[in-house]
Parts: structure tokens; sequence; C-alpha cells
């Protein structure tokens, strides 16, 4: 079935991947939907595989580097419409905090390119407005665990 124009919605997973430095993992996409834009790291579940096991494969395909999960930041719908109101993709996503373990960054897979970003840079990849906001929570989520240090989180915490 093709994810545009489809007949019910694809379950989907995301991940804000935090170094030790609270910086945060971008990937730009090079494939629709959002191609040409920057975002977090992700894809659709395929058949049979867990919400963790297609976190674990994406961010191998996509970047090179084996994560350890955190915990669900948050679910939610990513609906987008095409000019004439048709809901062109409908994807349900899981959004994960996780930190890097292994592997070397590249670009792979469905991505143009890979960038780690200090968090005050973040503004200036255009991202969603949803985007930045599971981020917020995600650096949240990861001071908490003692991942990150606290001030990593300082800006965007303040506005989620």
């Amino acid at each position: 079935m093709s994810r545009e124009y489809p007949d019910r919605p694809f379950v989907g997973v995301g991940a804000v991947t935090v170094d030790e430095d609270g910086r945060v993992l971008l990937v730009k996409r090079r494939f629709e939907p959002l191609a040409g834009q920057w975002s977090l790291p992700g894809g659709a579940v395929d058949v049979g595989e867990t919400l963790e096991a297609c976190v674990t494969r994406e961010m191998r395909e996509e970047t090179g580097l084996d994560v350890e999960l955190g915990p669900v930041i948050e679910v939610f719908d990513r609906i987008m419409h095409d000019a004439g109101g048709r809901v062109q993709y409908h994807y349900v996503l899981v959004d994960y905090v996780c930190r890097p373990v292994g592997g070397t960054l590249t670009a792979a897979s469905d991505v143009a390119d890979v960038s780690w970003v200090e968090t005050g840079a973040l503004p200036g990849f255009s991202l969603t407005d949803k985007a930045m906001s599971v981020i917020g929570r995600g650096l949240t989520l990861a001071a908490e665990a003692g991942w990150i240090p606290e001030r990593s989180t300082g800006s965007l915490r303040k506005g989620c």
C-alpha cells in the first residue's frame, strides 16, 4: 500500500537522540513527506516489528548509529493535506528519547544529511513546531535520566 493518499494511517517512530553534551541529532529528509527538510530520524513500523525494534532499525539505517532507548516522549498524529484538501499522508507517530551507544554517524538510507546540533542552533534548521516541542520534552527526559547536563535543556524546556 502506498503511504501517499492512504486508506488508513501508518504507524511510525521518531527518535530525539542526544549526545553527552546535550546536542540533538537531526536528519535532512531525502524523500516525501518533508523532502529536503531537517527533522528527527525515524520511519514506518514494519508488520511484526515492535516499536522499539523499529527505532533501533531506523536509527541504524538512517544514521549508522546504535542507540539505547529511553522512554516514549509523545504519541501524536501527523496528517498532511494536499492543495485540494485530501489527506496525502497520515502517520501516528511514537517518539522516543535515545542516546548513541555505538556505530559511526553517516547519512544513509533515505536521508541526505545528518548533523549533531546544539540546542541554541535548532531554530536555524526550520523544524516544525511539533518537532521543537518533542525535542524539548526529550531533552527534559534525557536530563532526568542523567544522560545530559540539566543546562542543556534550558531554552527549549521553557517553551514546552
